[in-house]
C-alpha cells in the first residue's frame, strides 16, 4: 500500500475560492481512482492561500486482476460473425472455446486483463481531475493554454515517495515545493506527506485553514481580553482572514479618538470590508476603540511597523467615512429623496421614486391589518425608507442601507418609529435574521417586498430553477415570516390587487403568487417539521390567502391525521376516492348529488348518510368560524359509520339503482372531507 501526495503551488487563490477548491479537487481525484478499480483507505484536502493538497492512504501498487467472459455468436453463424467476434476480443478461433446452451452451441471467449501499476494510472488520473477542477474564474498566463486560477509555480506528485509523471499545463510534477513566501522562500524536496507538513511548518506554512482559524481566534482573545475587550463574533470574515495568510500573525491596533462619534456600523463595515479588521467591544457590548489585524509575516520589532501601518491606512479610511456622515447630516434625509427620480429601479417598473410612491400607498392599505400601525408614521417611513440610497454613505458602503436612513432620521428629529421602520424594511433578509415586530416597520417591509413580487412577476420576471436575479424567493419567506411571526390577518389577494393597481400593469400574477407562496410556504413550515402535503392538501382547497389561517387549517389537520381516527379515515377516504375513480371512469358518468334514502337496503347505509349529513352541517359552521380543532373532531366522528359501511356494504352489487344510490354514498365521503382539505393531495 501506497501514499499519493498532490500539491499545487501557485500565486495567491482568492479566499472566497479555496475550500470549495479543495473539495473539487478531493472528488475529482478519488472518483478518477474510483472509476480505474484502485481502492484507498482515506482521501483529506488542505489549502491554502498558495497551495492545494491532497493526500490519498492505503493506495495499492497496481490494479487488480479482471477476468472476463464474454459470449458471442453461434458456433455455426456466418464467417463474417464469427471473424467480427474475434476481432472484438483480440482471439484467434483456437483461443476461444464452444459451449452447449439451452440455446444451441455458441463461441465464449475468456479475457484475462492484468492490472495495470497504480502510477501509469495516476498519470492519467490527476491531469485529468486538475483539468476539470471548475474555478469560477481562471487565467491563462505567459504563453501557456493552461487555464488556472493564477499562474502555477510548481506541482508534487508522489506516490510512495516516488515521483509521479505527469504535468499540470507546462509545468511537470516533481518531489519539490517552498515555504512561506517572504519567511521561508527557499524551494525543498519532500518524501512524504508527514515529511512535507513537518518542513512546510518549518517553512512558516500553516497546511490546514481549522489550525489558522484556531490560532487567529485564540490570539485575538487573548489580545482583546487583556485590555479587557471582547472580540465581536464574525465567523465569515474569520474564514476569510484564515484564507488570506499562510503564517498569520496577530496584532492589535487602536482607532483614532476623532472618529468614534461616526456611527459603530459604518466603522465595523469600512473595517471588515475594506481592511479585513476584526472589531472589538467593550464590557457594554459597545464598538471600542481597537482593532484586531492579521498579518501575514512576522517582524524584528514585534509588529510595531505593522501595526502603524495599519493604523495610519485605517485613519484615512476613516477620513472618508466621517467625511461622508458629516456631509451627509448638512441636509435632511427628506430632502434626498426627491434624488431617486434619478435611480432606475427596474426598466419596466420605473424608477426608485415611483417604487416608493408604490410603497407609501401599499403600506397605508396594509397599517389597518397591523395593530397598533400609526398610518401616518407609517407613510412617513415608506416615504424616507429609500432616502439614503442618495447619500454619499451609501454610495461608499450599499450594505449600511437602511441602518444610515435611521441615524439620518433621527439626526433629522422623526419619531423612533419612523426611524426604526426605515432600517428595517428590508428585513428579515435571510431565515436567521430577525424580523420586525414594531408595527410601522412590518407596514413598511411588507409593502416594499409586495410591491417587488407583483411588479416582477407581472412583467414575467419569475425565478426560475437555477436563477432568482430579484431574490424574489427571499421576498416571499419574508413576506411569509412577517405575516406569521406577527399573527397578521392580511388578505393576500387583496394586496396584490392593490400592488398591480399601482404598478398599472394589466396581467395579473395573483394566482401564479398564491402558488408561489405555497411553495415558499411548504419550505419555510418544513423546517418546523410541518409536511408539505398536508399545505397542498389545504391549499388545494383555492380562495385561501390568509396565511394565519392557512397555517392554523394545516395545524390541525396535522394533529388529526396523527390519531388512529384520522389514519383510518384518511384510508377509509382513499379508498372510497379509488372505487369512484374506477367506477366513474368505466360508467362514464360522476356520481354526485344526494344518495336517495328510499333505496336504503341496510341500516349501515342510512346511519352514514345520517352521520355525513351532520358532519357536513357541523364542518361547515366549524370553518366559517375558524374553529379548526372543532373542525376535525366532527370529522373523526365519521369513522364509526363509515367503517361500519365499508365492513357490511357491498357497493358493487347487482341491483343497478342500489349500486349508484351507495357510490352516492361514497361521494358523500369524499365531498364531506374535501370541505376540510383535499385528502387526495394527503400521501400515505
Amino acid at each position: 500500500m501506497a501514499e499519493l501526495l498532490l500539491e499545487i503551488l501557485s500565486e495567491e487563490i482568492p479566499a472566497r475560492m479555496q475550500a470549495k477548491a479543495a473539495e473539487d479537487l478531493k472528488r475529482l481525484v478519488c472518483d478518477g481512482l474510483k472509476k480505474a478499480d484502485l481502492t484507498f483507505d482515506s482521501a483529506e484536502a488542505f489549502v491554502t492561500p498558495r497551495r492545494l493538497v491532497l493526500v490519498v492512504d492505503s493506495l495499492p501498487e497496481k490494479q487488480p486482476d479482471v477476468s472476463e467472459e464474454r459470449r458471442g455468436p453461434k458456433a455455426d453463424a456466418p464467417d463474417k460473425a464469427i471473424q467480427g467476434f474475434l476481432g472484438s476480443v483480440g482471439m484467434t478461433i483456437d483461443q476461444v472455446e464452444t459451449r452447449q446452451t439451452e440455446k444451441g452451441m455458441f463461441l465464449f471467449a475468456k479475457i484475462e486483463k492484468p492490472g495495470r501499476v497504480s502510477a501509469e494510472v495516476l498519470a492519467e488520473v490527476l491531469p485529468k481531475a486538475l483539468g476539470e477542477l471548475p474555478w469560477p474564474k481562471s487565467m491563462r498566463w505567459a504563453s501557456h493554454e493552461l487555464r488556472w486560477v493564477r499562474p502555477v509555480h510548481s506541482v508534487i506528485a508522489l506516490l510512495g515517495g516516488a515521483v509521479v509523471s505527469c504535468a499540470l499545463g507546462p509545468v511537470a510534477a516533481g518531489a519539490t515545493t517552498a515555504g512561506h513566501r517572504f519567511l521561508a522562500p527557499d524551494p525543498f524536496d519532500v518524501t512524504d506527506f508527514a515529511d512535507y507538513q513537518a518542513k512546510l511548518s518549518a517553512a512558516k506554512v500553516m497546511l490546514d485553514p481549522a489550525d489558522r482559524k484556531e490560532l487567529i481566534l485564540a490570539e485575538a482573545t487573548r489580545l482583546v481580553e487583556a485590555e479587557g475587550l471582547t472580540l465581536k463574533d464574525d465567523p465569515g470574515l474569520l474564514n476569510e482572514v484564515a484564507g488570506l495568510v499562510e503564517w498569520p500573525v496577530v496584532y492589535m491596533g487602536t482607532i483614532d479618538d476623532d472618529f468614534m462619534d461616526v456611527p459603530p456600523e459604518v466603522l465595523i463595515t469600512s473595517m471588515r470590508s475594506h481592511q479585513k479588521y476584526f472589531s472589538c467591544l467593550d464590557a457594554d457590548g459597545k464598538l471600542a476603540n481597537r482593532f484586531i489585524v492579521v498579518a501575514n509575516t512576522e517582524t524584528a520589532d514585534k509588529g510595531a511597523q505593522v501595526i502603524a501601518g495599519n493604523e495610519r491606512v485605517l485613519r484615512a479610511r476613516l477620513s472618508d467615512a466621517k467625511f461622508f456622515w458629516d456631509q451627509d447630516r448638512k441636509s435632511s434625509l427628506a430632502a434626498k429623496a426627491p434624488a431617486l427620480k434619478d435611480r432606475v429601479f427596474h426598466a419596466e417598473l420605473g424608477t426608485m421614486d415611483e417604487k416608493v410612491d408604490r410603497m407609501q400607498a401599499l403600506a397605508a392599505d396594509i397599517a389597518p391589518f397591523v395593530p397598533g400601525a400609526d398610518k401616518d408614521r407609517v407613510r412617513s417611513a415608506a416615504r424616507l425608507a429609500k432616502a439614503d440610497l442618495s447619500t454619499g454613505m451609501v454610495g461608499e458602503f450599499p450594505e449600511l442601507q437602511g441602518i444610515m436612513g435611521r441615524y439620518y432620521a433621527v439626526h433629522d428629529g422623526e419619531s423612533a418609529a419612523v426611524a426604526d421602520a426605515i432600517a428595517e424594511h428590508y428585513a428579515p433578509q435571510g431565515p436567521n435574521d430577525a424580523c420586525p415586530t414594531k408595527p410601522e416597520s412590518v407596514c413598511v417591509s411588507l409593502a416594499d417586498k409586495i410591491d417587488s413580487l407583483v411588479g416582477f412577476f407581472a412583467i414575467d420576471e419569475k425565478p426560475t430553477g437555477s436563477k432568482d436575479p430579484f431574490a424574489l424567493r427571499r421576498a416571499a419567506l419574508g413576506v411569509i415570516r412577517l405575516i406569521l411571526e406577527n399573527e397578521l390577518r392580511l388578505p393576500l389577494s387583496a394586496e396584490f390587487a392593490k400592488a398591480r393597481e399601482l404598478h398599472e400593469v394589466k396581467a395579473d400574477p395573483a394566482e401564479d403568487l398564491l402558488d408561489f407562496f405555497a411553495d415558499r410556504l411548504k419550505v419555510h413550515l418544513r423546517e418546523q417539521g410541518v409536511k408539505h402535503d398536508h399545505v397542498d392538501a389545504v391549499f388545494a382547497l383555492g380562495g385561501e390567502d390568509d396565511l394565519l389561517r392557512l397555517l392554523a387549517r394545516v395545524t390541525a389537520l396535522g394533529e388529526f391525521l396523527e390519531t388512529e381516527d384520522g389514519e383510518n379515515l384518511l384510508t377509509a377516504y382513499k379508498r372510497a376516492a379509488n372505487i369512484l375513480k374506477i367506477e366513474e371512469k368505466k360508467d362514464a358518468k360522476i356520481y354526485d348529488g344526494e344518495p336517495d334514502p328510499g333505496l336504503f337496503d341496510q341500516a349501515e347505509e342510512k346511519a352514514l348518510a345520517d352521520g355525513l349529513a351532520e358532519a357536513r352541517a357541523h364542518i361547515a359552521e366549524a370553518v366559517s368560524k375558524e374553529r379548526f380543532n372543532e373542525t376535525m373532531a366532527h370529522l373523526s366522528e365519521l369513522r364509526g359509520p363509515v367503517d361500519a359501511f365499508f365492513d357490511e356494504v357491498t357497493v358493487n352489487c347487482d341491483d343497478a339503482k342500489l349500486r349508484e344510490n351507495r357510490l352516492k354514498l361514497l361521494n358523500g365521503i369524499r365531498t364531506a372531507l374535501d370541505g376540510v382539505a383535499d385528502f387526495s393531495r394527503i400521501e400515505g
